[in-house]
């Protein structure tokens, strides 16, 4: 089993949609045995993916450990992709890892959800907090959404000055381009500065995500918004292999 974090310390980036699409090309375009965990408490990712009103502080009580990771787990309308679902309770996880001092704890809780996934995809709460730390430190790898403006670009920057302040090992950092309009001159700098970032450009497609509630890759598969989920997706399971 293998964890894929999605995570930015600003929101609007475009994370939840890119962790529902590198979902899709696991479970679908892969054969992958995968499961998406909604750590955001906004719930993007379990809006698009149907995951339904979760009963309230539900998704908290699961990490505190007063509830079965298996009682929530659901499935979903595509094959081999399972959702974690998220809810507002999720907004005190902090609070929660800070109350139970447990460096490791999160570690433990994809270690016992690993044996039924060969993938977790982790679409995490922007911010640098507690939570933040514990997902840097047991993800695999972390791809990191960044629209090409200087302030985004900031933003990453600071996350990779904080990881290598605290000295410890994490997950490497993968960045991609998100939400990209080649026509703007802003864009089109940024592209110049990290030419061999990867690119997911802005898209009908994406936006249509969640008024049709699925992954792009299940109703535009050839859109260019797909195609680039997919090139993402197949370099993630090269360094996968390696590893």
């Amino acid at each position: 089993m293998s964890v894929i974090a999605v995570y930015s310390m600003k929101g609007g980036v475009g994370k939840s949609c890119t962790a529902v699409n590198l979902a899709w090309n696991s479970a679908v375009g892969s054969s992958r045995r995968t499961l998406v965990w909604d750590l955001d408490p906004q719930g993007a990712a379990s809006f698009i993916l149907k995951g339904g009103q979760a009963e309230k502080d539900r998704a908290r009580a699961m990490v505190a450990g007063n509830v079965k990771p298996s009682k929530l787990i659901k499935h979903t309308d595509l094959e081999n992709l399972d959702l974690l679902a998220a809810d507002v309770s999720l907004r005190g996880l902090d609070r929660l890892f800070f109350q139970i001092s447990k460096k490791r704890h999160l570690g433990k809780l994809l270690k016992e959800m690993s044996k039924d996934y060969d993938r977790i995809i982790l679409d995490c709460p922007p911010g640098l907090a507690e939570t933040s730390e514990q997902i840097l430190r047991n993800a695999d790898v972390v791809i990191v959404p960044v629209i090409p403006s200087p302030l985004s670009e900031r933003a990453l920057t600071d996350v990779q000055m904080f990881l290598n302040g605290k000295g410890k090992k994490h997950a490497p950092l993968l960045p991609i381009y998100t939400m990209v309009d080649r026509r703007r001159s802003i864009h089109k700098q940024g592209l110049i500065r990290k030419p061999k970032w990867p690119v997911i450009p802005m898209s009908s497609a994406v936006e249509q995500m969640t008024k049709l509630q699925k992954p792009v890759g299940s109703f535009a598969p050839r859109s260019p918004a797909a195609q680039a989920y997919t090139k993402i997706w197949r370099g993630i399971e090269k360094r996968l292999a390696k590893k």
